[in-house]
């Protein structure tokens, strides 16, 4: 689960970090008197809410120096879905507003704990070039990128902060203050089950600061129910409206830019079944794993899911049955077609318990489904389907 830049920025400050002083607002009228009102000066930042990064290349953060400027840029943002290189095709919709102040910057870092799952713990990321293009650095110059893990035990360990301050060439005056934040940083990462915590640019200031001038924070989903005050953060208007139907039908889904619909159950074999469409020239239009617990209802449920998508141009549904019996999968789909009224090709490759039985339904539901003799088949006669339909 993401959390907004403000979210993240008040816990941070919650912890005794430094950022700029700003204010959340979700109209253009509100825009004007937080810069008024409350920050002073003569020139701000507006920084559009969204769960994405790339914001600043998209236009979605930008300096104002008046109050002219500061007005038509909140109207222009407000009610805009903001396409960045790191979401949706559509963008995401702008509803809040991040006005801060202005700040005189000497510096600019990034500095990120990440979850490592090939070393099975948190890693410290660090670059003395910070800011919008640390993508490509680490992609040009690694060498340019430090890291230390950090034990799951121990936890980060000042020596390492100390080495990270010394790799980044810090003023030694700063040391203490970037020691301390960053095992605050450590505290934050694992008291929260954060996947990630990245701030980019962490600045220092003319006067000698430490300051995030931008947090990022992604919380493990599987630990939300311990962690019932980040849920309260959740923003679903910034989530796809299908992978929140899914969420609250228990149901595992991915929107992806694809047109053809997989319905599967498990993570791997639905991996497997996306695999062998792009094999076979096509796209899937999502990632849809129903479990080994679902029920009919539950198929019912993920078949007008993924058909919600206008891109979906056919279906591909891969099931093995083994927990999942067959027959009741069968019993899913023919009553997610006849409830919908499905208008597109159905491919079913259906393998395991009850697999004949399953079958059956199938064959005299007075249903058109096409039926695939093994997997590769089934992705082929869905290409071949949704290629018919364009």
């Amino acid at each position: 689960m993401y959390l907004h830049e403000y979210q993240a920025k008040r816990i941070l400050r919650e912890h005794g970090m430094n950022t700029p002083r700003g204010v959340v607002v979700e109209d253009a009228a509100h825009a004007e008197l937080a810069a008024t009102g409350y920050l002073g000066g003569e020139s701000w930042v507006v920084k559009a809410q969204i769960h994405s990064g790339g914001r600043g290349k998209a236009g979605g953060v930008c300096k104002v120096d008046s109050l002219d400027a500061l007005r038509e840029t909140a109207a222009g943002m407000f009610g805009s879905r903001l396409v960045t290189l790191q979401n949706a095709p559509d963008g995401q919709p702008v509803e809040r507003l991040l006005i801060e102040e202005t700040l005189v910057i000497e510096r600019e870092l990034y500095l990120s704990l990440l979850l490592d799952r090939e070393a099975e713990c948190l890693t410290l990321v660090a670059s003395a070039a910070g800011g919008m293009d640390i993508e490509a650095i680490g992609a040009q110059t690694p060498e340019r990128i430090l890291r230390e893990r950090c034990d799951p035990v121990m936890g980060l360990q000042p020596f390492q902060c100390r080495a990270v301050a010394f790799g980044l060439e810090l003023p030694t005056a700063l040391h203490a203050d970037f020691v301390r934040m960053l095992q605050g940083l450590y505290r934050v990462a694992t008291e929260m089950d954060l996947d990630l915590l990245e701030i980019n640019p962490l600045v220092i200031t003319r006067d000698g600061r430490l300051v995030a001038l931008d947090c990022k924070m992604v919380v493990d989903d599987n630990a939300l129910p311990r962690q019932p005050a980040l849920d309260e953060l959740r923003d679903d208007n910034q989530r796809d409206a299908r992978e929140v139907e899914a969420v609250h039908a228990g149901l595992n889904y991915i929107a992806l830019d694809g047109d053809i619909g997989c319905l599967v159950n498990g993570a791997g074999l639905a991996m497997a079944t996306m695999d062998l469409i792009r094999l076979h020239g096509g796209r899937p239009a999502n990632f849809l794993d129903v479990g080994g617990g679902a029920t009919s209802q539950t198929v019912a449920r993920a078949f007008s899911i993924l058909l919600a998508d206008p891109r979906v141009k056919a279906v591909l549904v891969n099931i093995f049955g083994g927990i999942m019996r067959c027959d009741i999968i069968a019993d899913g789909i023919i009553a997610a077609m006849r409830e919908i009224g499905v208008k597109v090709p159905v491919v079913v490759r259906l393998e395991g318990t009850n697999v004949e039985l399953g079958r059956e339904k199938l064959a005299q539901s007075g249903l058109t489904v096409l039926a695939a003799q093994d997997l590769t088949d089934a992705a082929q006669r869905a290409v071949a389907a949704a290629e018919a339909a364009k």
